[in-house]
């Protein structure tokens, strides 16, 4: 909230705590004029963090030798190299080009250079080493950034002292996201349709290799995410050597439907290539960033990691089913009204428009008997013009890849543990809509302008708790001794036969068969994950 006003955060006002958190350029530090217990020797310098309210944090770090820019631009990240400096570690690094269709875009300083992380700890003299979660952020994979006031830290670790916590950042859109090797001159960019995710693992590698003089586990390491940050949290362990750098995944609202095929990538590729008047590789790289990213607006919420048979396969959830990452322990989840959210971000005529070509998409892949049954489930649906849509593709992109993942890694013989967000916000369209968990799992109540209203205290600091005893020991399940409620949470694993799933009520936290709740419509809707993100 503003402490002034008492009402919640605007776009100034976010723009004004970036300015007074962020603002400045971290710079080598020559003199020897630094405190030595804020300084951590890595690999690539020594990082000098600041400490605030006994948490030490940890900004602007680079977890690439070089960033992905000029020559580098579509290619795979570069990794460190050693080296004896000292660096200040004050300040946010830029963020990666996002869309401009995005409004938060326009709070983040935008730059190709963009390859940094930050780390948050408790300021203690524990010799032990602490599990360590790794953030990483959503949006649509065009858009978002650590930068992003949300995911400051300090409250969370502050209130669990016990973790270390990082936040990284990936190329996104036309810069992470983009097929180039159907291109005259593409054989030599044969990595470009994925760099994100490759973006992401080399974030893991650095702090696989650092985290140790932060205080923290390197092999006690959680991914987490939301939207397509969980999402790029179910994709990685796909990627051949990625499990050497973690073992347990949190992903909130994403899974690996959030994919396009190549054939999808190349007609997104040329969708870009004839906006700009490309005709080849070359031809991109002289074009500035800017523009690349201007033109990408023609590709707006379909910019996919992709299934390309080298880092991830055609069939992902297959690949799950047949034990993939049984050895990695799941926590994933999904809200009850997701796709509430975008109705409210683009306005009743901006959803309609939005909502009937992404339906148009659909109804062109599916069979006339699939038709039938998606058009028997939106008739069902009561409510609001905007529901039937709504629901259909809450259902589509969130709710039952969520299920498919639960249903695929629990029949591996992997474990894996669901959740069903159900706190409304008073907005009656936003519901309980996509993303309204995060000031909830971040401890910010005063960014709660999507929620309309902060939700329960201690429901609150309850659901942060499961995160964080998952974190720890692979079973976010409470005892009476931890939970802040006081009551025992005993957490089961999802297995395909009861499918039973926490539902995080903000008054009545409890176990329920997914059957009983009739999260997903097992007849009219699951099959339509074989689409993916259409």
């Amino acid at each position: 909230m503003n402490e002034t006003t008492n009402q919640p955060l605007t776009a100034e006002d976010v723009k004004e705590l970036l300015r007074s958190m962020y603002g400045g350029e971290n710079k080598r530090i020559t003199d020897g004029s630094y405190d030595k217990s804020l300084a951590v020797k890595c690999k690539n310098g020594t990082f000098v963090g600041r400490k605030t309210d006994n948490i030490i944090i940890y900004r602007g770090i680079p977890f690439v030798g070089r960033q992905p820019v000029g020559e580098l631009r579509w290619k795979a990240p570069v990794d460190v190299v050693p080296d004896d400096g000292v660096y200040e570690a004050y300040y946010n690094a830029n963020s990666a080009f996002g869309n401009p269709e995005f409004e938060t875009g326009s709070l983040y300083d935008l730059s190709e250079d963009c390859l940094y992380l930050n780390i948050w700890k408790s300021y203690d003299a524990s010799a032990g080493k602490k599990p360590v979660m790794v953030w990483i952020h959503g949006g649509a994979f065009e858009s978002g950034g650590t930068v992003d006031p949300m995911f400051d830290c300090c409250n969370l670790v502050k209130e669990n002292p016990d973790v270390v916590i990082v936040t990284i950042a990936y190329r996104l859109g036309p810069f992470g996201f983009l097929h180039l090797s159907h291109l005259p001159d593409g054989k030599d960019y044969t990595d470009s349709q994925n760099l994100g995710l490759l973006d992401q693992l080399m974030a893991l590698k650095w702090v696989h290799e650092n985290i140790a003089g932060f205080g923290g586990d390197p092999d006690n390491v959680t991914i987490w995410g939301e939207s397509a940050g969980a999402g790029s949290c179910t994709m990685l362990p796909l990627i051949k050597g990625s499990h050497q750098y973690f073992r347990r995944v949190i992903a909130q609202s994403g899974s690996v439907n959030q994919t396009r095929s190549p054939e999808d990538g190349i007609e997104c590729a040329n969708e870009l290539m004839d906006a700009l008047g490309c005709k080849t590789v070359a031809d991109l790289l002289k074009v500035e960033g800017e523009k690349i990213l201007e033109a990408s607006s023609v590709l707006f919420t379909r910019q996919f990691p992709e299934r390309d048979g080298k880092y991830l396969p055609a069939d992902p959830f297959k690949a799950y089913e047949d034990g993939v990452a049984k050895d990695i322990a799941f926590l994933v989840g999904c809200n009850k009204d997701e796709m509430n959210f975008f109705v409210s971000s683009f306005g009743p005529e901006g959803w309609d428009a939005w909502a009937a070509v992404r339906k148009a998409r659909l109804f062109a892949k599916i069979s006339d008997e699939e038709k039938t049954l998606v058009e028997g489930f939106c008739n069902d649906v009561k409510g609001e013009s905007f529901e039937p849509v709504s629901r259909l593709f809450s259902q589509v992109w969130f709710i039952v890849p969520v299920i498919k993942l639960s249903e695929c890694q629990a029949k591996a013989g992997g474990k894996v543990y669901t959740y069903y967000f159900t706190p409304e916000s008073p907005d009656p369209i936003m519901k309980c809509g996509h993303a309204i968990e995060l000031s909830t799992v971040f401890n910010h109540p005063e960014m709660s302008a999507d929620t309309g209203r902060e939700f329960d205290k201690t429901f609150s600091k309850t659901m942060r708790k499961m995160w964080v005893q998952f974190a720890k020991t692979g079973n976010p399940s409470l005892g009476t001794d931890i939970a802040p409620d006081g009551k025992v949470h005993e957490w089961p694993l999802y297995d395909p036969e009861n499918k039973k799933v926490m539902v995080l009520d903000e008054f009545d936290i409890h176990t329920e068969k997914e059957t009983e709740r009739k999260i997903i419509d097992w007849d009219r809707t699951y099959f339509l994950t074989k689409y993916y993100m259409v």
